[in-house]
């Protein structure tokens, strides 16, 4: 799902070596975190939300035909993804 999400997503922006993608996998759902540089944002949500829906729609394709649900979160520029979150602190 990783792949997928990452080829749609770096032929979208105009940094692709920017795109961090973080996949967070349960039993039956797999969370996918994906950040872009700030300027590429509005390219990845596009009009009126029609981008980010399109790709959402398509992984969730994907993901019914292996069984499971996939949730793609988009994360603001220095807010911590849900793995950094969850590690505790020494």
């Amino acid at each position: 799902m990783k792949e997928f999400v990452e080829y749609i997503v770096k032929n979208l922006v105009d940094n692709p070596d920017k795109v961090r993608i973080n996949e967070i996998g349960g039993t039956h759902t797999l969370i996918i975190e994906l950040g872009v540089e700030k300027a590429d944002i509005g390219k990845i949500i596009g009009k009126k939300g029609k981008t980010i829906n399109a790709i959402r729609t398509l992984l969730m394709s994907v993901a019914s035909r292996n069984g499971i649900r996939v949730n793609l979160e988009i994360l603001e520029e220095g807010a911590p993804s849900r793995s950094e979150s969850e590690q505790p602190t020494s």
